[in-house]
């Protein structure tokens, strides 16, 4: 019996810069491109013609946030993806093919929804915005076992973990396929309007945005200098642990976002910085347990203004009551909210005698160096307020050990034994007995 055979077309002509990436052989990809050069267009394509020449296979496209991948590449996918489309469903961005494969849309920030899931290619735009760990922790892993390839892309922003790809991509051609594409190269944006931008950005802005510059200061960097100035002192190196100075830490608090932790130690005036650690939806049990399975000697914990808040899902206690239930009460700091601005000085007034463990705080770092101020289109400026995205809760944990620095210098170790109150039964009681026994003592007199 004849096979009956139909030829389809999908409406799209590569533009000439992409060719070459459409054609290459290489299990791994680097695409560094220029604003507007259409590498979301290409990387919808790749993806669509990958997954209509491969049967029953899953494919992704992943964008720093899963909103930003819809509102860039959901209606795009649905419209050169038709010709070959057997259906689409706009609740899990997905669209299956007719051959039994399925393009489905993912965000960075919701990594975790891809746990456990099995690709045959995946397709990573704006990969310089993603947290660090994703790639390693998640991705990775769900090319393994069908040996699934990769596409990193992006504009550059200051030599983070994209650039690391790109140069390591560049010395593996053999295993790797990269492109850099600037606007004067690309041909793709005509010369008055890049004469016109120039003239209406900074050089950084320009050379990062049009030029594809990696040297380029990450634009509106909050801590731009100081993580520079650290690196070339050398203080983002291997920093050893003291077993005669308490760590501390410093936290941020989050739920749906991020927690984000410190580990440091403050040794004649040095605040060495020794882990970084961020989680999402973790319990406070597992955010303590994390703290309490590692050997430190610790000292004190410093918490957010808003670990005072009382929560209905714990039974109206706040967090930092929860949290005494497992690090103890008196080892737990307040530290006063003295605004952001205020925040971020103190942080750059500290900045010169901090030393960065550059393996224990890796993503920290890079957090650090990634935080920026968020850019008003309209206004053509940067506004006051920082950029909120995965680079903020580390940066707000690390405002919280510079206030708490600031406020108390670290020198002090907690106490050995329990603080002693003249209160109680037998005269005497310990602060956690007190914090324990508070609803039954409200209202009454304490006598001491």
């Amino acid at each position: 019996m004849a096979t009956t055979r139909k030829l389809v077309s999908i409406d799209y002509a590569p533009r000439a810069a992409f060719v070459a990436f459409h054609q290459r052989r290489q299990r791994f990809a680097c695409v560094v491109c220029h604003r507007r050069a259409g590498k979301t267009v290409a990387a919808i394509n790749d993806v669509i013609k990958s997954g209509i020449t491969s049967r029953d296979s899953l494919f992704a496209y992943i964008a720093p946030y899963r909103s930003q991948a819809k509102a860039v590449a959901w209606e795009m996918l649905k419209q050169y993806a038709k010709p070959v489309m057997k259906a689409s469903n706009e609740t899990d961005l997905s669209v299956d093919l007719i051959n039994g494969s399925r393009i489905r849309l993912y965000g960075a920030d919701s990594a975790d929804s891809m746990r456990g899931l099995g690709f045959n290619g995946v397709f990573m735009d704006e990969y310089g915005d993603f947290r660090p760990s994703v790639w390693g922790n998640v991705i990775r892993p769900t090319l393994s076992d069908k040996l699934g390839w990769a596409v990193f892309a992006g504009t550059p922003k200051g030599k983070n973990q994209f650039w690391d790809v790109y140069d390591n991509a560049t010395k593996v051609p053999a295993d790797w396929y990269s492109m850099k594409l600037p606007a004067s190269k690309s041909g793709l944006i005509h010369q008055s309007e890049l004469d016109a931008a120039k003239q209406q950005l900074s050089e950084d802005q320009y050379m990062q945005e049009y030029e594809c510059s990696f040297e380029a200061a990450i634009v509106g960097a909050i801590y731009g200098v100081e993580m520079r100035v650290a690196d070339d002192e050398g203080r983002i190196c291997k920093v050893p642990y003291d077993d005669a100075v308490p760590v501390h830490t410093a936290w941020d608090l989050g739920w749906k976002d991020d927690t984000a932790i410190w580990w440091y130690q403050v040794v004649k005036g040095e605040v060495h910085v020794l882990e970084h650690y961020a989680v999402s939806g973790a319990t406070i049990q597992d955010l303590c347990r994390v703290v309490t399975d590692k050997t430190y000697q610790y000292g004190l914990h410093h918490l957010p203004h808003d670990a005072r808040a009382k929560t209905l899902a714990a039974q109206g206690k706040a967090i930092i009551e929860q949290m005494a239930e497992h690090l103890g009460i008196n080892t737990l700091r307040i530290v006063p909210n003295i605004g952001v601005q205020d925040g971020i000085q103190a942080v750059r007034r500290m900045m010169p005698r901090v030393w960065f463990d550059a393996v224990g705080c890796g993503e920290g770092i890079e957090a650090l160096r990634q935080y920026q101020r968020e850019y008003d289109e309209d206004k053509k400026a940067f506004r006051s307020s920082p950029l909120h995205n995965w680079a903020s809760h580390p940066s707000d944990s690390f405002r919280i050990l510079a206030v708490a620095e600031r406020r108390e210098p670290g020198t002090e170790t907690a106490p050995s034994s329990p603080n002693v109150l003249m209160a109680g039964p037998e005269n005497k009681a310990t602060l956690n007995e007190m914090w324990e026994d508070r609803t039954s003592r409200k209202g009454r007199i304490l006598r001491i």
